[in-house]
Formats: structure tokens, C-alpha cells, sequence
């Protein structure tokens, strides 16, 4: 379970970057999204696609690196962790390699839990947070045809509503997938078209 981090006070949070956290429910299309708008930053040296260290199988559709959990503990008592947290049984992790990057001015992005989102304000002073999303039936048809073994049951992963309140932007992810990375690349990149949800 993460730990709520104390309140920093502005000027001692990490920066000049920014910290981009992509959430949202399982099914949602947050990978493929990601992949789309990793591949259109290649050769851009501001923009970095952290990656996360889990303690569940690894999936072809996500560029994790494996743990085991004593390992995982391990690493939480090293402290090299930015941020972690648990879902569905599993252990997640941000190396502090973001807090460099981010301290050099670069764009990080990463595909996080809504539950570190309170942290990650405390903790950088220039967070986005984008929430990709869809509707119940359509989440439900996505998780049903990846079946991954990790996976719990789809009523559980449809039902793990993001609150829209904590989102800076959201992007509705129903149609061409590549029109819907263009809406995270102009959000990443800082572009005039990405345009704040109302629920901020």
C-alpha cells in the first residue's frame, strides 16, 4: 500500500520538467496509446516513456521489467522507488531514473495508479495527469478478448472507476486509436490543441 507523502512546499518539489501520469481503467487502451505516441517521440531527447518494474508475468503488449516480490521489497527498502504502488495483487514501480530525467528538464511520462497521483503532486512541481478512458461495454469487450492471466475478473476491472476530478485532461478512447494518440502527443509535447478537461 503507498504511503501518503507529507505536503512539500513548492519549491523543493522536483522540476524544471514535467511529469506526465497516464491512468485509467483496465481496458481503456492506455498501452496502445502509449506505444503509438512512444514511437512518434523516437529521436526526441526531452520526451522519455518510463518503465515500470512489476511483479506479474510480462505481457507482449507493455515494455515492463519483470520482479519477483522479495526482490520488489527489496527494492522499496533501497529506496528505488519514485513512486509505487499495488493492483490486483501485483506490485508496481517508478525507478528514480524519472527524478534525473525530470531534474533535467525532460518530459516523463508513465502509466501509473490513480493512487499515486496525490504523491506525485506533493512530490514534482509539474504534474499532468491524463485520464484514457471508455464506456463500461466497451471496456468489458476489450478486457474479455486479452484475457490476460493476471487479469481479475472483468466485472472488478470495469468497475475501478479513475475520478475524473483528479484528471487534467481526458481522452475518450472510442474511435481510431491514432487520432487518440495524437490527442496524448499534443498533451505530452505541450501543444496548444491539448485542451484541460472542465472537471479541474
Amino acid at each position: 500500500m503507498t504511503e501518503p507523502a507529507p505536503i512539500a512546499p513548492p519549491h523543493s518539489r522536483i522540476g524544471p520538467g514535467r511529469l506526465v501520469l497516464v491512468v485509467g481503467p483496465s481496458g481503456a487502451g492506455k498501452d496502445t496509446l502509449l506505444e503509438i505516441a512512444k514511437a512518434a517521440c523516437l529521436g526526441d531527447s526531452s520526451v522519455t516513456f518510463a518503465r515500470r518494474v512489476v511483479t506479474r508475468e510480462p505481457s507482449p503488449a507493455e515494455n515492463n521489467l519483470q520482479s519477483t516480490p522479495e526482490a520488489f521489497r527489496a527494492m522499496i527498502a533501497a529506496d528505488e522507488f519514485a513512486l509505487h504502488w499495488q493492483a490486483h495483487g501485483h506490485a508496481y514501480g517508478l525507478l528514480r531514473s524519472i527524478d534525473t530525467d525530470i531534474r533535467a528538464g525532460r518530459t516523463v511520462v508513465a502509466n501509473v495508479s490513480r493512487t499515486v497521483i496525490a504523491q506525485a503532486r506533493h512530490t514534482y512541481a509539474n504534474v499532468d495527469v491524463v485520464l484514457i478512458t471508455a464506456p463500461p461495454d466497451v471496456l468489458a469487450r476489450r478486457i474479455a478478448l486479452r484475457a490476460r492471466s493476471s487479469d481479475a475478473m472483468s466485472s472488478d476491472r470495469v468497475n475501478r472507476a479513475v475520478n475524473g476530478s483528479e484528471a487534467d485532461f481526458t481522452i475518450m478512447n472510442v474511435a481510431n486509436p491514432e487520432d487518440h494518440a495524437r490527442e496524448l502527443l499534443a498533451i505530452i509535447r505541450h501543444e496548444p490543441a491539448a485542451s484541460r478537461s472542465t472537471a479541474r
